[in-house]
């Protein structure tokens, strides 16, 4: 029995015991599950545009993230995977996306998982890396990309202050990172990235274009990224990295793409 099952039937017990009748222990039940968030094994669909759950558990977190549109979008969110079931949009490749449905591990505004190694200081900053597996269609118009974020403070209680770092590993439909190019084909954790700079709401958005598109990654190195961000001078030593995202931009369609598996690990530690 999986531990919310095991939880849902002792407190059925429970109120068995105070003889409770049958329809009410039904809907207290469905309660405590619901509340619960997913676990292992389970799966749960989210519709609501700025929705938020666990996704297996504490460590990692999903997100609907329907944040430039009001066209409808619904995800299914597993343990430490994400899948687009549906999306209505249709902006404009030339413009922002309309939504951004991702993992995370770290603090995305207020929302924060038990993130083991995060927040960090530049300075002081381990190896961390990320594996990613994902499965994309052929149809629409979205990028696959991390986000990692910085800010000022070891913790962002609004919109960080620092800088968003993008690592694009593939996109369909013409969408082009936007802002100035600043390099072109360098190499970082065994591929090689054209490199982008844009400035968005007071913060710095460095993009790393990846020359060989990939659906999958294993031991990618965020923290080889961000050593090349503060050597450029767009990223500060002072600074805490403070999440790591990964997902999809969506312009027009997307459903049907998947986050098969996600993990970030930090100074050595065994992804969990």
């Amino acid at each position: 029995m999986n531990p919310a099952a095991h939880i849902a039937f002792r407190v059925a017990a429970a109120f068995v015991a105070l003889g409770l009748g049958g329809a009410l222990i039904a809907a207290l039940v469905g309660l405590v599950l619901s509340n619960m968030g997913p676990v292992a094994g389970a799966s749960l669909s989210l519709c609501a545009k700025d929705a938020v759950v666990p996704a297996g558990g504490k460590d990692y977190l999903a997100q609907n993230n329907v944040w430039n549109a009001e066209t409808p979008q619904c995800i299914t969110v597993g343990d430490q995977s994400l899948r687009i079931e549906s999306a209505g949009h249709d902006a404009s490749p030339d413009g922002a996306p309309a939504a951004t449905p991702s993992l995370l591990k770290g603090c995305h505004w207020q929302e924060c998982t038990d993130v083991g190694g995060l927040p960090v200081q530049v300075s002081a900053m381990p190896r961390v890396t990320s594996n990613w597996v994902s499965s994309q269609v052929d149809t629409g118009v979205f990028n696959a990309a991390y986000v990692v974020w910085f800010h000022r403070g070891p913790v962002a209680e609004g919109t960080p202050d620092g800088a968003e770092m993008v690592i694009w590993l593939r996109s369909r439909g013409g969408v082009r990172p936007g802002g100035v190019l600043l390099a072109r084909e360098i190499t970082i954790s065994d591929a090689r990235w054209n490199v982008w700079l844009a400035r968005d709401q007071g913060r710095v958005r460095i993009t790393y274009e990846r020359i060989d598109e990939a659906t999958a990654v294993k031991d990618l190195d965020i923290s080889a990224f961000t050593g090349d961000s503060v050597e450029r001078g767009l990223v500060s030593p002072d600074w805490y990295l403070i999440a790591v995202e990964a997902g999809f931009n969506l312009w027009r369609g997307g459903a049907g793409n998947a986050i098969e598996n996600f993990s970030v690990s930090v100074d050595g530690q065994k992804p969990k």
